[in-house]
């Protein structure tokens, strides 16, 4: 099945791309290995790279992979001077140890460095970066304003809120990079704390005229008005809709905990059934209309399958290859890939296969990009500047 070009009745449904991520990072949480976790990593890097638009929040993964390794660093720097909880027989260094009083037991600051609990702290930063990564594929493949088109009435005031969040990120991210473009063309440094303090005060104005408009938009279109709903439904809803969520959020934790596998599937499909009824329940006051509602189609279906295959069959590894999904720091031994993790981890390729191929005019202007940016640098000087993006080209 050859992918069409991606067009307004072609797109995939952002929702597809946010289950793909999430069963990513569900398979990511199910596991330390530092290879399968770089292997994820890499499948969701691939999928970004061939399938991402030239829209401003498109351009975030990059900052999620910085954040990631930030983690990754701070998670290192506490265990080297904060200590860590696993026991070691491999010294690295001894730094002086702060006396503590006897309230503070089981802290110590300074003392004796491990390898083995070097090494677990790096499993565990490579393993919260992995999950950050993976949320940072879907806010770069995924259109917020689609996303909230798509969400049940009983969700649209909250998800106004989520999607003003998840734009704040990316937006932010462009701007910098325009400015930064911007003061390199006058022949300005645009590295350094001083730059970076020149650089707030134009993103920060821009944050805030993006406000004004957004708040303007929303008071035009009617935002906030509500249908009148007999008391009674309204108390169902509620009820229906918090326990419905309750019941999701204990059944997850069954599923992702080692111990919960029994009840952890029947009460998140029970819970599921509740959030759904009431959220329909509640779509019923809102008076809200859809123009052209985005399509769940066989695309989107395949993209939304195999991350929740991936998150599916790695859970099933846990029962069979738990060893080979965490290896032990103590005592220190090499991490190997297992064959048939490895195997499910890849399942989640199938989107830069079958999910609809960024239009002409997105794929021109990164190529044309590219070129422009080559061309500068073989002749020494900053990149052009392209007209119709209305910013500087990397």
């Amino acid at each position: 099945m050859s992918a069409p070009q991606a067009t307004r009745t072609t797109a995939l449904h952002a929702g597809a791309w946010w289950l793909w991520a999430l069963g990513l990072a569900t398979a990511a949480s199910r596991t330390t290995d530092p290879l399968l976790l770089g292997l994820l990593v890499g499948v969701a890097g691939y999928v970004v790279a061939v399938r991402r638009t030239e829209a401003p929040w498109a351009r975030s993964y990059g900052a999620f992979v910085k954040i990631g390794l930030v983690v990754i660093a701070v998670r290192l720097v506490f265990a080297f001077f904060l200590g860590s909880p696993i026991p070691g027989t491999h010294t690295l260094v001894t730094l002086p140890e702060v006396p503590l009083p006897d309230w503070a037991k089981g802290v110590r600051i300074g003392g004796r460095v491990t390898a083995e609990g070097m090494v677990f702290a790096l499993y565990d930063g490579l393993k919260l970066a992995t999950l950050l990564i993976c949320v940072g594929a879907a806010n770069a493949l995924a259109n917020p304003a689609r996303l909230l088109k798509s969400l049940p009435g009983a969700l649209y005031e909250a998800g106004v809120a989520v999607v003003v969040a998840m734009t704040f990120a990316p937006n932010l991210v462009a701007d910098v990079q325009r400015l930064r473009a911007a003061r390199r063309l006058r022949g300005r440094p645009d590295r350094g704390v001083k730059a970076l303090l020149q650089v707030g005060l134009p993103v920060l104005e821009g944050a805030l005229e993006r406000s004004v408009a957004l708040a303007a938009a929303m008071d035009a279109r009617g935002y906030g008005r509500s249908a009148e709903v007999p008391p009674t439904v309204r108390h169902l809803t509620s009820v229906l809709t918090l326990g419905g969520l309750l019941g999701i959020c204990a059944g997850t934790y069954g599923l992702l905990g080692d111990m919960g596998g029994g009840y952890g599937l029947p009460l998140l499909l029970a819970g599921l059934a509740a959030a759904l009824a009431g959220l329909w329940l509640g779509g019923r006051r809102t008076v809200r209309s859809r123009y052209r509602p985005d399509r769940w189609g066989v695309r989107a279906w395949l993209v939304a399958g195999s991350g929740i295959a991936v998150a599916a069959l790695m859970i099933w590894a846990n029962d069979y290859a738990p060893a080979a999904l965490h290896p032990p720091a103590v005592p220190l031994t090499a991490p190997v890939l297992p064959l048939w993790p490895a195997v499910s981890v890849l399942v989640g390729l199938l989107p830069a296969f079958v999910a609809p191929l960024p239009s002409g005019a997105d794929r021109a202007n990164r190529e044309g990009r590219a070129d422009r940016a080559d061309r500068a640098a073989s002749r020494g000087r900053a990149p052009d500047v392209d007209p119709r993006m209305k910013e500087p080209t990397q």
